[in-house]
């Protein structure tokens, strides 16, 4: 229990700075959805999409690698500078050439030559963070967690603040957004450099090169898949019969207000988002330091237990309170958390919240892979489910709109974590108890989904009918604890 209390602590401190910084960036949300419009929020969701879908190119899987190899510390200023020289070149050249590109580009982001700029600020980002990922991952790596925490935090207050100070203070447009982002990038990039600085003592090394891109380069099409499940719908949503938007949506709505509705309601699966990325953060540093325990495979067998029930938890709270959510009232900004002309996408957060909590089974999963050092079937599954988000997102849109993009993430998620667990038991003997698990998962969804009707039946009212369903809820997810701690004893 010891180490897992560990894992808690770590969890605990990089869900602290993901809490604050996540609380202070969704402020954003209220402020954004306030003073732009459906439409114009859309602009905001297409370009961080397309740096998303960048960030994998230019990265280039060397956080992954990084976080592998220099546990050696004799070698760890070697492969560090072996790295971030390798990413300077890498980066550079792909920013000039997308720069090239920039006429061809600004259209898929709802852009024109009077916006321009919002791309080239774009690229800067770009170019920025890939140059801290490693830094950050030394930091990960050697536990300095409130320094991490700090510059993360920190990252947020100087973003949000200019935002709101150009936004509100100058009066500038959607360009206050991108504007806020660069400079916190480069305030950030450079802290972080200042304070990894003496593992550019290292040499590069030739011998080191090509061992981290055979490791790290099938992170690219594996992040490439990821980032198509993350983010494709809302190109796809964005490119959908403008006739289609206002058979499901109503008269006078646009593709582009169903992307800025679908994004600003997906945010509301951050909660769960949260949660998962906390657990990785903590995660993959941890599996990585008892890899060689003799009981580590029961260690991370207990790990996927207990990501279960918080995960139980989350999923209840957001889902089953997702309207009292949104409403509630944001006093600095006298807004609503998600401002009302955006609540029609609701219906999605359930599905969403799912997808996300099948995220959380992948990065359990991932141990093996990465312990064995089998990370090339991780592109493998990836890419299977960039093709699951095409091909339903194709076909569903049309007919069911924003509930068909999300039910093509969950679909995608859902079969990508499945896939990987199959795959990691055979290379790393771990007991996950998945009938249990999946089960958790089920009983969960059904108590959302039948909310409406226990709480017409009770006829107390939507809040106490919700609030009645969270008890069995919890005795859901105790149970199974219980159950699946005693049949790890009886192994």
């Amino acid at each position: 229990m010891s180490k897992l209390r560990e894992l808690f602590s770590d969890s605990v401190v990089y869900g602290f700075s993901n809490v604050v910084a996540r609380f202070m960036n969704y402020l954003l949300v209220p402020f954004h959805t306030d003073v732009f419009s459906t439409a114009r929020y859309s602009i905001v969701s297409l370009v961080y999409a397309s740096i998303t879908f960048l960030n994998v190119i230019l990265q280039m899987g060397m956080e992954s690698a990084y976080l592998r190899y220099a546990e050696d510390r004799k070698e760890a200023s070697n492969i560090f500078k072996t790295i971030q020289l390798s990413l300077i070149a890498v980066s550079t050249i792909a920013v000039i050439l997308l720069w090239l590109v920039m006429p061809v580009a600004l259209s898929a982001m709802n852009l024109d030559s009077n916006t321009s700029g919002i791309y080239i600020m774009m690229l800067g980002i770009l170019w920025f963070d890939t140059l801290s990922i490693v830094p950050f991952a030394e930091l990960r790596l050697v536990r300095k967690s409130i320094q991490f925490a700090v510059l993360k935090v920190l990252h947020v207050i100087i973003n949000v603040g200019l935002n709101f100070y150009l936004i509100l203070g100058l009066d500038y447009g959607i360009e206050a957004v991108f504007i806020a982002n660069l400079f916190a990038s480069i305030i950030i990039t450079g802290l972080i450099w200042a304070i990894t600085a003496d593992l550019w003592k290292g040499k590069w090394s030739q011998k080191w090169v090509g061992t981290i891109f055979s490791f790290g380069l099938p992170f690219i099409p594996a992040g490439l898949g990821h980032a198509t499940n993350e983010m494709l719908d809302r190109f796809l949503l964005n490119s959908m019969d403008p006739q289609v938007a206002e058979r499901l949506y109503g008269s006078g709505i646009t593709p582009e207000d169903v992307v800025g509705i679908y994004s600003a309601c997906y945010k509301l699966a951050v909660f769960m988002l949260l949660m998962v990325q906390m657990y990785r953060m903590a995660w993959q540093p941890f599996f990585m330091r008892y890899s060689q325990d003799k009981d580590s495979a029961a260690l991370f067998s207990r790990a996927f237990v207990y990501f279960n029930a918080f995960a139980a938890v989350a999923y209840l709270i957001v889902a089953l309170f997702k309207h009292q959510i949104v409403a509630i009232k944001v006093p600095i900004l006298n807004a609503t958390l998600i401002n009302s002309e955006y609540w029609l996408g609701l219906e999605i957060v359930p599905l969403l919240l799912l997808a996300y909590w099948f995220q959380g089974w992948y990065i359990n999963f991932s141990s093996g892979i990465f312990i064995k050092e089998k990370t090339s079937v991780l592109y493998k599954i990836t890419l299977l489910g960039a093709g699951i988000t095409l091909a339903v997102n194709i076909v569903l849109i049309p007919y069911f709109g924003m509930m068909g993009a999300a039910i093509a993430t969950l679909a995608s998620y859902g079969v990508m974590a499945f896939v990987l667990g199959i795959y990691s038991k055979r290379v790393m003997e771990v007991q996950y108890h998945l009938p249990a698990s999946a089960g958790l998962m089920v009983v969960c969804a059904l108590l959302v989904y039948v909310e409406p009707t226990v709480s017409a039946w009770l006829q107390a009212g939507a809040l106490t009918g919700k609030t009645l369903l969270l008890i069995p809820g919890g005795i859901a997810s105790a149970s199974y604890v219980y159950m699946t701690s005693k049949l790890q004893n009886e192994e």
